[in-house]
């Protein structure tokens, strides 16, 4: 088949949840289909992290893509405000980008256009009617739930009024956008459930986020480490949120206990709010090139998440790894974990400092929660099995018949 891929960012390295997905699905999709990738790329992102993405697609082809502030060009947000059509849109408006698709449409018969992230689904439009019903739409998360969610905790009044709006404006149009796609992709059965709620009619797969188990093998028990890990893109709103709460609320009565227990934070783009926390026993690293030697030599992954949506890519490279992880009902929901038996769930800051510890103190507990977790990842989430439910669909959506 001949795939259009249409991506917010470039998905090689791999160093977020998002391009984690969209990488690890496009390596194993293009072994058996052609692909070809559009794509927005950030000023100063170097060119030279294309090559990989080179040798697996037929092609690639990268627009620059522009930082806006909330202010800027306040009569084109007011015109998609009017629309009822969140004004952040326009952040991912570019006519280069439309012509690079009408361009690429004109000489390639594709099969299926796939488009990731609501926010890129306003190029539906300028597709020719006969792909639509084959335009398949990926959420990576429910947009309008992760703003809402974000609102409730967001202290700053201005960004939380911001927020909220989005939000609203987003459950409006962000389901009624949806409806115009052949096929929804949603990352679990709770995403599917939002949306269902205020579109009954949209078409949904579910196919979850994964994790390579063949790669990602389990380290062994670290004897000597008092490291608690969290790991992700740290200038994502809900990561920022995560870690000034396990920081402000839940560290200190850890600390208490156990004072030798360090906490580091390791991923891209942190925010001044986060390398603010440094200090005391917490450590910030900014990107890292290889994240193995981080995860080994923690104790345990705490992922504290009272925002954003889809599901946790960070909770599955854990449990695939033999760490075990504590984290809240938001930060494992959408993925079929029970608590107590493949990681621990807690909501307060009372009961997180308190799995921790026990964690820490009960080897035999550990070592249970880490065969189980592993045995989940292995069975249920591997990017193999979830590339083959893609490319299944991709027959169906085409009429083709399976082999």
């Amino acid at each position: 088949m001949r795939i259009l891929l249409l991506s917010t960012n470039v998905p090689y390295p791999p160093n977020s949840g998002f391009r984690l997905r969209v990488y690890n699905l496009l390596y194993r999709i293009a072994k058996e289909h052609d692909v070809w990738l559009v794509t927005f790329i950030p000023e100063y992102e170097k060119l030279t992290d294309l090559d990989h993405l080179y040798s697996i697609c037929r092609e690639v082809i990268v627009v620059p893509s522009y930082n806006q502030g909330a202010l800027e060009n306040p009569w084109k947000a007011m015109r998609y405000f009017i629309r009822g059509a969140p004004p952040d849109l326009r952040a991912y408006e570019s006519k280069e980008l439309v012509d690079k698709i009408l361009a690429l449409i004109s000489r390639v018969e594709f099969d299926i256009i796939q488009i990731e992230d609501s926010h890129m689904s306003i190029y539906l439009d300028y597709l020719p009617k006969s792909l639509r019903s084959r335009a398949i739409l990926t959420f990576h998360d429910v947009n309008f739930h992760k703003h809402e969610r974000l609102s409730r905790v967001e202290p700053k009044r201005a960004r939380r009024m911001r927020l909220w709006l989005h939000g609203r404006l987003m459950r409006r149009w962000e389901p009624r956008q949806a409806q115009r796609f052949g096929r929804c992709i949603a990352m679990s059965h709770s995403d599917e459930a939002l949306l269902l709620n205020v579109n009954p009619s949209l078409k949904i797969t579910v196919l979850p986020n994964g994790v390579d188990t063949q790669s990602y093998t389990p380290l062994p028990f670290p004897d000597k480490t008092f490291r608690l890990l969290f790991v992700g893109t740290m200038g994502y709103r809900p990561n920022i949120d995560a870690v000034t709460y396990f920081c402000r609320d839940i560290y200190p009565k850890i600390k208490m206990e156990d004072p030798n227990i360090e906490f580091w934070i390791v991923g891209r783009d942190p925010s001044p709010e986060v390398t603010g926390l440094e200090g005391g026993g917490i450590h910030v690293t900014g990107q890292v090139e290889d994240l193995i030697p981080y995860y080994r030599d923690s104790v345990i992954c705490v992922i504290p998440l009272r925002a954003g949506g889809g599901t946790r890519l960070k909770i599955l490279e854990a449990m695939a790894l033999g760490r075990p992880v504590v984290t809240t009902t938001v930060g494992c929901e959408g993925l079929a974990v029970k608590n107590g038996e493949h990681l621990f769930i807690a909501d307060t800051p009372e009961l997180f400092a308190g799995r921790v510890l026990t964690l820490l103190k009960d080897k035999q507990k550990w070592l249970q929660i880490t065969r189980q977790a592993r045995a989940l990842a292995v069975n249920s989430y591997d990017w193999d099995m979830i590339a083959q439910g893609h490319m299944q669909l991709y027959k169906e959506i085409t009429g083709q018949k399976r082999a």
